[in-house]
């Protein structure tokens, strides 16, 4: 269940990882102490992190039975034994009083949240019921998922031994989607999972809509830090004053939706004056010359009325990039599903690294490894009868995974086929997908919806059978080995135990396979015996990983010029200035500009974003996190605010262009933000009765995202086309 591709990232066999002698010495160190807690009745316990993505390693201290504090593990490559605010706040997560407690099986109409406790057995058999039905009478492709993240492995694993391909992760074509198409059209690879960004020795860093300090990728901001530390030039592209920006040699205001005019243009100064990577562009480059002829009309006089930025700033950006290359890092961002050409946006960044001779180099893109341990041996997939649901015809041909909206067309409509259920697990749909109108008709069409969740979320509201799982605190998971810049396995293990009648996803996933009659594919009796068996097929000791938490490798070559293979899966084996494939797809070859949509007079576009010390919408009934953040506020232009007669303190609500209406959300008046925009952090407003402390807090950008662009290559949804007028209190 989780391989490493051979062609895309290189294996590290069990002889290197115990080679890494100095690993495990550090790690008696970091046990010794462990051990000597013990003795004095404080048990730490290794495991890693889960409230975000990013899954960095850490140590749980549990005094007396009771989980006590949580701490980076020293070992670890992702934290260097620091967690951010959520992850130090996780202990909140285990206590929550809000948190689902029993399976529940809905008992009125979908959406009005009433519900009756049943056993396990009870909801499992129910599921399984409906589910062979589903089958019997659609086909298993009718029943599709929406997953998000590592504890969803297993769930994929018994629908997939289930018979559906019907499986979709939200962060596609909602957040990271666009980025890696328009990266892996250039380069042949994405940006990561875990980005393979060499912050910590970029001399330079762009920053082009990347809010490292508020989107808190630890590792990444860590190395932010260190690059800030030894003088690193900074050059922030926002249309927001944003934390980094704080930190810039270069602040450029720009106005949204414009980057990629900005990205020509500078490209425009790199080629014309002879700045790029002449070597590196003529060894690994295909298709420059005309790439050079198509970007020669975007001059930096014609960006500017454009972007709103000087031509003269635009040059001496462009000049300072070109400075420090090739350890100039323009940053490939995470979340980039902005206007509907995102993809692109992302191809125009990876040009523009290309232009610096930035991938495989130092202080720019490293090349990641990881270990490959073995999956547990099972029978093969029965083959499904029909196509995946979500990209009928091929019509986005360069998504290369499922796309969620997709699969929310298709159960809309029921074309090409119907989707008649569905399996939701770690992500609440109604702040994830764009226009909950939509979402909501399509689960009208449903004779199936499951929602896993650890807490009563919007999603678990309209399901007809609510699971609940045990959290990250309490259970195991797959194995964590991410490519990244060491190489390394990590586990997650209970460090105390749920409060309730919560069970862990693996669980549930196995139980749910028996009921079905799919057994087979779960021949190990326990997460552990699983586990076990596959490190020890890959030379691995499972009691050293229980042990010590993690398990790295020596780390091989990540940079060109020190031996790392410099491999390009695009169809000329080069780094394509040039998209040929995109061509004879119909698509622009090189990034095209398109004016992106104004408003009415007097509305302002809703932009949205992070804050540090929350997870999207799944941390706001944690007392420890809401304590820092309660509520979030709409960040106003000062001077449109006093024209408004705002002030900071004040409420108001946000319209949007087609009626929809927030909740109250408190004011900041301020000159960080351009005026004809506005921002607030995703996540707040819930209205799920069940998340008592968190009801009504802040206002929810989801419910102002009612429209969105969709992007011709890859399927994803830009959702930063909506426009608000503000209504005050009065």
């Amino acid at each position: 269940m989780d391989q490493v591709s051979r062609r895309r990232f290189l294996k590290i066999s069990a002889g290197v990882i115990a080679a890494a002698g100095a690993a495990g010495a550090a790690a008696d160190r970091v046990l010794a102490g462990a051990r000597s807690a013990a003795q004095s009745g404080l048990k730490r316990i290794p495991t890693f992190c889960n409230v975000c993505f990013w899954q960095c390693g850490a140590i749980a201290s549990v005094r007396d039975g009771k989980l006590w504090k949580i701490e980076g593990h020293p070992l670890d490559p992702l934290s260097h034994g620091r967690l951010c605010p959520r992850g130090t706040g996780g202990i909140g997560a285990h206590s929550d009083p809000d948190r689902l407690r029993s399976p529940l099986i809905r008992v009125s109409e979908r959406g009005e949240e009433r519900w009756k406790a049943v056993t396990w057995d009870e909801a499992l058999t129910f599921i399984a019921e409906r589910m062979q039905k589903i089958k019997a009478d659609y086909g298993p492709e009718s029943f599709a998922a929406f997953i998000h993240g590592l504890g969803g492995t297993f769930f994929k694993h018994t629908l997939r031994a289930y018979g559906t391909n019907n499986i979709a992760a939200p962060s596609f074509a909602q957040c990271r989607g666009p980025r890696d198409v328009g990266f892996t059209l250039t380069f042949g690879d994405d940006a990561g999972a875990l980005e393979r960004t060499d912050i910590e020795n970029a001399q330079c860093l762009v920053l082009i809509g990347s809010h490292l300090g508020e989107n808190m990728h630890n590792t990444q901001v860590q190395e932010f830090a260190t690059a800030v530390g030894k003088g690193a030039s900074i050059i922030v592209v926002d249309p927001r004053f944003s934390v980094a920006a704080s930190k810039a040699k270069f602040y450029l205001p720009i106005k949204a939706g414009t980057d990629i005019a900005l990205l020509l243009a500078w490209m425009n100064v790199i080629v014309g004056e002879k700045l790029y990577d002449k070597e590196y562009v003529d060894k690994y480059g295909f298709g420059f010359e005309q790439f050079a002829a198509e970007i020669q009309p975007y001059t930096p006089e014609w960006a500017y009325p454009e972007t709103g930025i000087d031509p003269e700033t635009i040059r001496a950006t462009a000049r300072e990039m070109a400075r420090y290359r090739p350890a100039t890092l323009i940053h490939p961002g995470r979340h980039s599903s902005w206007y509907g050409d995102d993809a692109q946006r992302g191809r125009a960044i990876a040009l523009l690294n290309a232009l610096m001779g930035s991938w495989g180099r130092k202080g720019g893109l490293y090349a990641p490894s990881a270990v490959a341990v073995p999956a547990y041996p099972h029978p093969a997939y029965p083959k499904p009868a029909k196509p995946e649901v979500d990209n009928p015809n091929n019509k986005y041909p360069f998504a290369n995974e499922n796309i969620s909206t997709g699969i929310r067309e298709a159960t809309m409509t029921g074309k090409p086929y119907p989707v008649k259920g569905w399996l939701v697990y770690a992500t609440n749909l109604m702040y994830s997908l764009p226009n909950q109108a939509e979402t909501i008709r399509a689960i009208q069409q449903l004779d199936l919806l499951v929602v896993v969740d650890v807490i009563p979320s919007e999603i678990a509201g309209y399901a007809d059978v609510v699971l609940p799982e045990a959290n990250y605190l309490e259970r195991y998971d797959d194995l964590h080995a991410e490519p990244f810049k060491v190489p390394f396995i990590a586990l997650r293990q209970p460090v105390v135990e749920a409060p309730d009648d919560q069970k862990p996803n693996w669980w549930i996933a196995k139980k749910l396979a028996e009921k079905l009659g799919l057994g087979v594919y779960y021949p190990w009796n326990d997460i552990e015996e699983y586990l076990a068996a596959r490190l020890k097929a890959g030379g691995y000791s499972y009691e050293d990983l229980k042990r010590d938490g993690i398990i790295l490798g020596k780390q091989p070559p990540i940079y060109f010029e020190d031996g790392a293979p410099a491999m390009f899966d695009t169809p000329s084996k080069k780094i394509e200035f040039f998209s040929t494939q995109l061509q004879k797809a119909g698509f622009d070859p090189v990034p095209k500009y398109t004016q992106p949509e104004v408003g009415a007079a007097g509305s302002y576009r809703l932009l949205f974003g992070r804050a540090p010390v929350h997870s999207f919408s799944r941390t706001q009934t944690n007392h420890l996190l809401m304590d820092l953040l309660s509520e979030n506020a709409v960040w106003i232009n000062a001077t449109e605010a006093a024209r408004l007669g705002l002030k900071s303190g004040d409420h108001v609500r946000l319209r949007n262009q087609d009626g929809a209406v927030s909740n109250r959300i408190l004011v900041k008046a301020t000159e960080r933000i351009r005026p004809e925009c506005v921002y607030m952090v995703h996540g707040f407003g819930h209205t799920a009765k069940g998340l008592r402390f968190a009801f009504g807090k802040g206002a929810s950008d989801s419910e102002l995202i009612t429209r969105y662009k969709t992007d011709p290559l890859m399927g994803g949804t830009g959702m930063n086309v909506n426009f608000v007028t503000i209504e005050t209190e009065a």
